[in-house]
């Protein structure tokens, strides 16, 4: 037995309009041909759809089975339909993030927020453990974006800038250090360095000051949370280094004193990362303004 979409349809159609005629006007067919359709699903089936002579036209059990089908697929196959039209005009999709800046969060949530509010038929998701493998992720496609700062030249990724930042240096303002206009690699030696938990290389501090200079600090310790961090900085537990746009209210803190690293101060560069030609989607071009627009605001404060 071969059963179409269009039969379910027409099963649906006769039931509630309880009639050929009206449900040939209904699905836009001749009643002719209409009856033609009955005639080849019956055979198929070898039973019969409708009580006849009934008027209005009923519905056999086996009909009433079929339509109990219909009444559960064609629902779905409707949503379907909707959603592949939103993808095609772009109203839909999915948006998965892997960050490998773990401070990102402190930036993305705001603007994940306003997302939503515009594209609330976009499937959000920060998916944090795919970080430490991101870019392959994204060339699998197991995510859609990834918020980096190490471009790396390759022909089926595109970096898109997203906005520049400054690593600043963080001490307690009890620490000896606090004196200071701006901290070299050598000032680090002694100090206990307090780091997010992740590798070393993808740390600013590492990459830019002390792996170059061959440095050592006295001791690292790794802490999740941004505020905690700040907590035993201030507690001159140890120090630190933090994107600028996280300082907004430690800059303001009497227990705090950020300073520059040298040689006056240093710049980077946060992308956001996409399949190749795949930014054009109007979600994610929207995205990737707002989170411009959102790192502005925080680092102005």
């Amino acid at each position: 037995m071969h059963i179409e979409i269009r039969h379910l349809r027409t099963i649906k159609a006769i039931h509630e309009t309880g009639g050929l005629a009206r449900a040939a006007d209904l699905l836009n067919i001749t009643q002719s041909a209409l009856s033609h359709q009955i005639k080849g699903i019956e055979d198929q089936a070898g039973v019969e759809l409708f009580v006849r002579r009934s008027k209005p036209l009923r519905l056999s059990a086996a009909g009433l089975r079929m339509l109990a089908a219909a009444d559960a697929i064609l629902p779905i196959l409707t949503d379907l339909e909707i959603e592949f039209e939103g993808l095609q005009d772009g109203r839909a999709g999915r948006l998965h993030i892997a960050l490998e800046c773990h401070a990102c969060f402190e930036w993305l949530l705001p603007v994940l927020e306003q997302f939503r509010k515009v594209w609330p038929d976009v499937d959000v998701d920060i998916r944090s453990s795919l970080s430490f493998d991101a870019m392959s992720a994204l060339r699998r496609e197991d995510v859609d974006l990834v918020v980096s700062s190490d471009p790396e030249a390759q022909h089926d990724i595109e970096f898109t800038p997203l906005f520049d930042y400054e690593p600043v240096f963080v001490c307690s303002a009890q620490n000896i250090l606090s004196a200071k206009t701006q901290i070299e690699a050598r000032d680090f030696l002694g100090q206990v360095l307090i780091t997010y938990p992740v590798d070393r290389n993808r740390l600013d501090i590492f990459k830019l000051v002390l792996g170059p200079a061959r440095v050592e600090p006295a001791a690292i310790r790794q802490v999740e949370l941004t505020d905690v961090i700040l907590m035993l900085v201030a507690s001159n537990r140890g120090v630190t280094v933090l994107p600028d746009w996280v300082l907004r209210q430690a800059r303001r803190s009497p227990d705090l004193v950020a300073l520059p690293l040298a040689p006056g101060g240093v710049t980077r560069r946060m992308f956001a990362a996409t399949r190749e030609n795949e930014k054009v989607r109007p979600y994610l071009a929207h995205f990737i303004r707002l989170a411009r627009q959102e790192a502005v605001k925080l680092q102005r404060g």
